[in-house]
């Protein structure tokens, strides 16, 4: 016991000692003085933040929160800055070259603000081993200066508005471990200089205008843990090559063109906990190997031309997300999908249902939309009559626009793979879960942050709030009357604002289906509104047979996903109206 006293005093002494000379050490004054012109440069001068009569190596002014310094130097007497974070700030100034007079800087995070131009060239002396611009308006072709910085382990650029190819001179970053480009305008192929970057365990290149195909070269990526490609217009087939990647826990692809894939071969991911292989063309059975992968959390496979039956290993308590969505699935449905708990969607199959089946059509978080519309389920109205127009005010209340035309309430928050019903006239059906979300509640009812512009005050209400799903949504209107009608859909992006900050750099991308039919595709509400808090009507004249209309929302993997916050993409809508181009009988 004496021993341990005696070693917590010298312990004590040491740590005092040091912590007397780093509270006795200052910033260089050279360093001080590139610093006051950076934020100079940035705008940021003489803000009360900031307080430049404070040392900036200590936790005075704020600036404990803002930079890091090594305090180290000349026998502990100075300091040099290591470390700066200005997220958040809005700044709207190109990034200064003044930078690079921080010899000793190693770590630079400027994301979520409203920087424009692109990086200076001068950066490229800059020794960083972490820099972070996700969420401005940088621009241009993939910044020279990054492509010199050996030094790089994290390099995050996603959600700006770079374009052209990917550099062969990004294999000189040989040392990154992680890497983001998404939400982007690159073009062009995967240059084959990325097979170079084999120390990467991060990657995401998803929301950019690729072409050809996913390169087998990835299979160099063998220490890869995170694998995201969705929404970058690739062709298929999927490559075998991926079958190598076993160090992945979290892979996912989504949205290929052209050439089927067989599925691949994933056995060896033991490790894997998220598996997104989403509208990827992949025909044949689900493989059974899944059974073995003990971590598996959500595994998406909709939208492809699955055959067979469900595998039993997805009954596994660990799998919490299983969307199997629009496949070409056959027999019985088994018996643990009906009671199961889980995040469910095997709607839009070909499923059999026995006598424990489905009698109703609510499962709460099992989505079995497709056989509650078939010949068994046409009208959930008791005395069958059939209605001739239809309003909902998606995810508000009960509207009445000038006491004539009312919209049905649509508030139920059900998450993930939900269906609900509402008084046998129309139904909504939901798929996914936002699983890279920071909210984890899911909520698919969102509420306006926007100011709304130029929308009617009679109307507004129709437009505070919408309804959105992670990747598809879909709305059925039930018991119509067969014959033409006008549809509208009403939108209005009210989750980013039109202003200057990086809250306006969003970009919702979604496709348009009714009846089954492509309307548009890469819809964008701010783009055809002109802006944030702005309504867009598309109006189409619909033939309605055997009774129901359906409209649907998918989200192809385009967009950005971190703006304002993780989570933030998918379909929202704001009404429906529907009113018959026929005189009711």
């Amino acid at each position: 016991m004496k021993m341990k006293k005696l070693l917590f005093l010298a312990f004590s002494l040491i740590f005092c000692s040091n912590f007397s000379f780093t509270r006795s050490a200052k910033l260089d004054a050279k360093e001080l003085k590139a610093m006051k012109e950076i934020w100079g440069k940035l705008g940021l001068l003489g803000k009360k933040e900031w307080d430049f009569n404070k040392d900036l190596c200590s936790d005075e002014g704020n600036w404990g929160l803002t930079v890091v310094c090594d305090c180290s130097f000349e026998t502990n007497n100075t300091c040099r800055v290591t470390e700066i974070v200005i997220a958040s700030q809005n700044i709207s100034t190109a990034p200064p070259s003044e930078f690079t007079k921080l010899q000793y800087l190693q770590f630079l995070d400027l994301r979520h603000n409203y920087l424009r131009g692109t990086i200076p060239f001068e950066w490229a002396t800059m020794r960083l081993r972490n820099i972070s611009l996700m969420g401005n308006r940088l621009s241009g072709l993939f910044p020279k200066a990054l492509t010199r910085m050996t030094t790089l382990l994290y390099l995050n650029i996603e959600g700006n508005r770079f374009s052209g190819p990917i550099p062969k001179e990004i294999a000189n970053l040989k040392n990154l471990d992680m890497l983001d480009l998404s939400s982007n305008d690159f073009t062009g192929q995967l240059p084959a200089a990325l097979a170079q970057l084999t120390n990467l365990t991060y990657l995401r290149i998803c929301d950019n205008k690729f072409n050809g195909k996913i390169p087998n070269f990835i299979s160099r990526w063998t220490r890869i843990n995170i694998l995201h490609v969705q929404g970058c217009s690739f062709e298929g087939p999927l490559p075998s090559s991926i079958s190598a990647l076993t160090q992945l826990n979290d892979l996912k692809i989504s949205d290929l063109k052209g050439g089927a894939s067989t599925f691949p071969s994933l056995q060896k991911m033991l490790g894997l906990k998220r598996l997104v292989l989403r509208n990827c063309l992949i025909n044949g059975t689900i493989p059974n190997y899944f059974r073995n992968m003990k971590n598996l959390n959500a595994i998406d496979l909709s939208f492809n031309n699955l055959t067979g039956d469900i595998p039993s290993s997805f009954s596994e308590p660990e799998i919490v997300h299983i969307y199997l969505t629009k496949n070409n699935l056959t027999g019985p449905l088994p018996g643990w999908v009906v009671s199961s708990t889980k995040n469910l969607d095997v709607s839009y199959n070909y499923l059999t249902w026995d006598a424990s089946g489905p009698k109703s059509c609510d499962q709460g978080q099992i989505n079995n939309i497709h056989p509650c519309l078939r010949k068994d389920f046409p009208c959930t109205k008791s005395d069958g009559q059939k209605i001739y127009s239809l309003h909902i005010n998606c995810g508000g209340r009960e509207v009445n626009i000038n006491n004539t035309m009312k919209y049905e309430a649509d508030i139920k928050k059900k998450t993930g793979a939900s269906t609900y019903y509402n008084g046998g006239n129309w139904a909504f059906s939901s798929t996914g879960n936002f699983l890279d979300g920071y909210d984890s509640s899911n909520v698919l009812i969102l509420s306006n942050t926007s100011i709304l512009n130029n929308i009617p005050t009679s109307h507004t209400e129709l437009y505070t709030t919408a309804r959105t799903a992670a990747i598809s949504l879909t709305y059925y209107g039930l018991c119509l009357m067969n014959g033409n009608y006008t549809v509208r859909l009403h939108f209005s992006e009210i989750v980013f604002t039109q202003d200057h900050s990086f809250n306006s750099l969003g970009k919702r991308v979604f496709d348009v289906y009714v009846q089954g039919e492509l309307k548009v595709k890469d819809f964008d509400i701010v783009k055809e509104a002109g802006g944030a808090g702005r309504a867009v009507i598309k109006s189409y004249r619909v033939d309605v047979k055997n009774n129901t209309l359906k409209i649907q929302l998918y989200w192809a993997g385009k967009g950005t996903t971190g703006i304002p916050v993780r989570g933030n993409y998918g379909p929202i809508i704001s009404a429906i109206s529907v009113d018959p181009m026929f005189h009711p009988i």
